[in-house]
């Protein structure tokens, strides 16, 4: 610590003695012309000799991210928003005075440089500086082994940090612009329209989590930061709207994993006259499109397997799905008593009251879902753990339902909506004796929802997708927080 702040105390003398001879050391008018990746592009397959005869000049501006001092002469690598450049600095070009300023830079700050491009003795294409302003002093230095730093929360915290010293990093988050851009694009080009619905909330809906509760003085009254958008963009489906979408944050007040941040991003959407069986093949066609374009790949890699996202991708039944994954017979399933004997040998520890529908999905989530790597759609799901969803016509103990999972986790959640206002009101009442009994997940009663349900919501299907675990598939991350440029952490120790 003291080594730091005598670092700290140099560099602020620096900052003095600059301002001393008339220099901003946080200048704002130097203009640039120029990335380095946008220099590198032009001159690409320009040789050395084609290099002297140029008459091209520019200026670029970045971090100081090394240097290589010889006397009179420096080689730097700067790094701007694009990628990193070298920049050759010698005494004789840039004059005696602007050399000695040069002299007193450090790593870490940012400099404009004008020049030309030349090619090095090694035939690395690199810019001559005739020019070399500092535009911000960087006080703090930057770390030196912060790649190979243990503490990933010290990354998380300080990700500013993180992304000038670790070009994979800044190349996940941009990955991840593009994911969304394509998706957007996608749904866009199929007839969707983007809307926004209210991320504060009278009634926390649309999703069985425990939401965060705020307050608003004037109106006297708690809202909640939504737990999903579902229940505002049926009620567009109701107003006339037949394809909408919305990608953007949810709350839940859960715990953290790396699977879990309290604060997420998700895509949900709707599509009226559409059942959740149009809605499997969509899906295999958004995901694997969009993989093939960032990756250039159906087949990518992740956690050292690959995995194949070439459609058509598997279907199987909640029940099919527990059968052949944890090897038993159909008649332990049907029958509760005999499943709930069965959860006892895999050592889950329920209220022995539990619902048969609710005691197969902790049944599945304990035996199927880790082993469901390749992509897998799971459906039938049971009728009491779906307040939203529609009963099946033939079987109403399930609902026209499936979860998509890829890589042991969920990725994809839809359904065939229900859009019967007397069941949706019976369900509703169901789940909130549920929150009675202390189910603090269970869902809320919603009067208007019901009532937009009363003027007709047409056949419609819909899906939620969770974007940051998407993004961790494709970028092959193993936390959410790797794919969440600034994930919530525990308050930084004093």
């Amino acid at each position: 610590m003291e080594e730091l702040n005598d670092l700290l105390r140099q560099r602020r003398a620096k900052i003095d003695s600059y301002r001393e001879e008339g220099l901003n050391p946080f200048a704002n008018d130097f203009k640039v012309t120029h990335t380095t990746v946008e220099i590198a592009g032009l001159h690409l397959d320009d040789d050395a000799d084609v290099l002297m005869e140029t008459e091209a000049e520019y200026s670029i501006a970045g971090r100081i991210m090394a240097r290589r001092d010889f006397g009179k002469a420096a080689f730097l690598q700067l790094q701007d928003g694009a990628g990193r450049f070298q920049v050759y600095v010698a005494k004789n070009q840039i004059g005696d005075e602007d050399f000695e300023l040069f002299r007193k830079l450090d790593i870490g700050d940012i400099v404009g440089i004008s020049g030309s491009p030349f090619r090095t003795k090694t035939d690395e294409l690199s810019l001559r500086a005739s020019t070399v302003r500092l535009l911000t002093k960087s006080l703090l230095p930057l770390p030196e082994k912060w790649h190979g730093l243990t503490d990933v929360e010290t990354r998380y915290r300080q990700r500013y940090l993180d992304l000038i010293v670790n070009p994979d990093v800044r190349e996940v988050f941009r990955k991840r612009s593009r994911i969304v851009s394509l998706i957007r694009n996608f749904m866009v080009d199929r007839g969707y329209l983007e809307v926004e619905t209210p991320m504060m909330q009278p009634v926390a809906g649309g999703a069985t989590a425990k939401p965060f509760v705020t307050h608003h003085n004037t109106l006297k009254m708690d809202l909640f930061l939504r737990i999903a958008p579902e229940l505002y963009l049926k009620r567009l489906v109701v107003g006339g709207y037949d394809r909408v979408f919305e990608i953007n944050r949810n709350f839940r007040n859960e715990g953290i994993s790396i699977q879990h941040n309290p604060e997420f991003t998700m895509m949900e959407f709707y599509q009226a006259y559409a059942t959740y069986h149009d809605l499997m093949d969509f899906t295999e066609e958004l995901i694997s499109q969009v993989a093939k374009d960032v990756c250039g790949s159906y087949v990518i890699p992740y956690g050292g397997r690959d995995v194949d996202l070439t459609p058509p991708w598997d279907r199987l039944t909640l029940k099919e799905a527990i059968v052949k994954y944890g090897k038993i017979e159909m008649n332990v399933i049907d029958d509760r008593d005999l499943a709930f004997a069965y959860a006892g040998t895999l050592g889950l520890e329920l209220d022995k009251n539990i619902g048969h529908g609710k005691l197969l999905t902790e049944i599945f989530d304990e035996v199927v879902e880790p082993k469901l790597w390749q992509p897998t759609f799971i459906t039938e799901y049971p009728t009491e753990i779906s307040p939203l969803s529609r009963k099946n016509d033939e079987r109403p103990d399930v609902v026209d339902r499936f979860e998509l999972f890829i890589v042991g986790r969920e990725l994809a959640n839809a359904f065939s909506e229900l859009n019967d206002p007397v069941d949706q009101r019976e369900r509703f009442l169901m789940q909130l004796e549920e929150k009675a009994a202390g189910d603090e997940e269970a869902h809320a009663m919603d009067e208007d929802y019901i009532r937009a349900l009363e003027y007709g919501l047409p056949p419609t299907a819909g899906e939620g997708i969770g974007i940051d675990r998407l993004v961790m598939l494709l970028t092959d991350s193993a936390s959410i927080r790797d794919v969440i440029l600034f994930p919530q952490l525990r308050p930084e120790a004093g």
